[in-house]
């Protein structure tokens, strides 16, 4: 699934080729993606202009005139495509997951503008659309949301205060959306790992030392990720050919067995399954 970074990706991916651009035709193969498309989507989308693509979390946001949008959620294999008729491109995937060309199943949604196309390809259907016809609405839609690690909501006092006698472990805290928005199992290991935090720390335990770590962590980690294009597991490439790069900066995550790369540490990375998700951590220097 794509995490944080990788949304924002697309997001910008999309911002420089559809912004100020009006939705001519929408063309959908197929409703029934995790929650059904509705019936009269194609109508209440076409001859829109869009005024920009936004991001909350691993959701993109497209704003349209008049306080309207449509919310994407790309689930677990959805990949936005763009394909450009004045300017043909090897790759048309907009960010790094699957193929890095447009494949021939599994398109279920086309938006097509004067001079290009961008389709949504979904093997496992888990993505969805939704439109938001207000903006009363839209901030209504992620109120249960907790905040984004970058936003100044999420600071010492927020975080002291949601630990104050849970029992949960912090893993799973960076993993709960109604805590924090965008991290995934990737970057919560590497963030963990940054800390020196064993993952399986009950929340209720940490410090206030601890606590500022994650904070600060989540923030710098998640930028060094955006900045270096993504975590392009299976090292397949974007629009522009270029890869992402962050998988070569993991410290931990799908290291298990190797030794720590921390200087001076003499510990092995482990793993171990929690919740049917695998964590990944140092056996010294996180105990």
């Amino acid at each position: 699934m794509p995490e944080l970074p990788e949304v924002e990706i697309v997001r910008q991916s999309l911002h420089k080729k559809i912004k100020e651009k009006s939705i001519k035709k929408v063309i959908i193969r197929n409703r029934n993606l995790r929650f059904k498309i509705q019936s009269d989507f194609e109508s209440f989308l076409e001859d829109k202009k869009i005024i920009k693509i936004n991001r909350f979390s691993k959701y993109l946001i497209i704003h349209f005139e008049k306080e309207n949008y449509c919310i994407i959620h790309l689930g677990m294999s959805g990949t936005i495509h763009i394909l450009d008729n004045k300017k043909p491109l090897k790759f048309t995937n907009s960010s790094f997951y699957h193929s890095p060309l447009l494949p021939k199943k599994h398109n279920h949604a086309e938006f097509i503008f004067d001079n290009l196309k961008v389709i949504y390809n979904d093997p496992r259907r888990f993505g969805f659309f939704e439109i938001i016809k207000n903006h009363q609405d839209l901030e209504k839609r992620f109120k249960s949301m907790g905040p984004e690690p970058f936003s100044k909501k999420f600071n010492i006092n927020y975080v002291l205060n949601y630990f104050k006698g849970k029992n949960k472990d912090i893993k799973s805290f960076l993993l709960d959306q109604r805590f924090v928005s965008g991290i995934g199992n990737i970057y919560a290991s590497e963030i963990l790992f940054a800390c020196k935090i064993n993952p399986f720390k009950k929340a209720k335990q940490l410090n206030k030392n601890e606590c500022l770590k994650i904070i600060l962590n989540s923030k710098k980690i998640l930028r060094q990720a955006i900045n270096r294009g993504g975590s392009s597991i299976r090292d397949f490439k974007d629009i522009l050919g270029n890869q992402g790069t962050f998988q070569r900066e993991f410290k931990v995550y799908q290291q298990d067995g190797d030794d720590c790369k921390r200087l001076k540490c003499k510990g092995i990375i482990k793993k171990k399954i929690s919740s049917n998700r695998s964590t990944f951590f140092c056996n010294i220097c996180q105990n």
